[in-house]
C-alpha cells in the first residue's frame, strides 16, 4: 500500500499475489490466493470503500449465493471508510442475499 498525503490509499500496481497449487484427480491446479479463498466462502474488503472495489464485492456476495444459498459467507475487512454510497451496496446486498454474512475486522 502506498500513502499519499491527501490520505488516499492504493495498492502498488505491482502487488506480489501468492499462488496456491492444489492437487486434484485431474492433475494440479494453481490459483491465486484471493480466488482460493473465495472457494472457500472467504471474501477480503482492503483498503478505502470505492465504487469499483464495491461492485467487486458485491457480484463475490451474489456469486456465493447462487453457488449455495445455504452455506455463510465471511467477509474479511480491514478499511479506513470511504464512499458512503459504496459501502451501503456492500451492506444492502449483505442483507438481501439469503446466505449469513459474518463480518471479522482485520
Amino acid at each position: 500500500m502506498s500513502y499519499s498525503g491527501d490520505r488516499e490509499y492504493t495498492a502498488p500496481h505491482n502487488a506480489l499475489v501468492p499462488m496456491v497449487v492444489e492437487q486434484t484427480s485431474r492433475g494440479e491446479r494453481s490459483y491465486d490466493i484471493y480466488s482460493r479463498l473465495l472457494k472457500e466462502r472467504v471474501i477480503f474488503l482492503t483498503g478505502q470503500v470505492e465504487d469499483h472495489m464495491a461492485n467487486l464485492i458485491v457480484a463475490q456476495m451474489l456469486f456465493l449465493e447462487a453457488e449455495n444459498p445455504e452455506k455463510d459467507i465471511y467477509l474479511y475487512i480491514n478499511s479506513p471508510g470511504g464512499v458512503i454510497t459504496a459501502g451501503m451496496s456492500i451492506y444492502d446486498t449483505m442483507k438481501f442475499i439469503k446466505p449469513d454474512v459474518s463480518t471479522i475486522c482485520m
